[in-house]
């Protein structure tokens, strides 16, 4: 069997006419969890082969996370929030008692995530 050419397995990018930016940080946190689930389960992501055409990969949006850590705006709890909650798929509750702390780290994580992306124009 031969090997697929190079730049069949080169990632693709949508024209940025083409490409949607996301609504929100927190849409742009689960999207980039959900693809670095995926990566870590083996699958091959190929740039703009989703339901919706992005200007960003998942990378893009950790390294504004670790940006913002190496400024000291986030810290290791902040972290450890957006990475189980972005598991999951759902943002914790502030109705549900045993989630109201985390929701208030969820918010101002996502807060402080929201204008680096604005900036890249991975969010609206």
């Amino acid at each position: 069997m031969r090997a697929a050419p190079h730049h069949a397995l080169s990632p693709r990018y949508a024209s940025l006419s083409k490409a949607v930016p996301f609504a929100t940080a927190e849409e742009a946190w689960f999207w980039t969890m959900a693809a670095l689930m995926a990566r870590r389960d083996g699958a091959r992501i190929v740039a703009n082969r989703g339901a919706v055409p992005r200007n960003c990969e998942p990378d893009d949006v950790v390294k504004c996370l670790d940006r913002l850590y190496r400024q000291r705006r986030i810290d290791l709890v902040h972290a450890r929030i957006l990475r189980l909650w972005g598991e999951r798929g759902v943002q914790p509750s502030p109705r549900h008692l045993s989630e109201a702390r985390d929701h208030a780290i969820w918010t101002e994580a996502l807060s402080r995530l929201e204008w680096p992306l604005r900036v890249k124009g991975i969010v609206a």
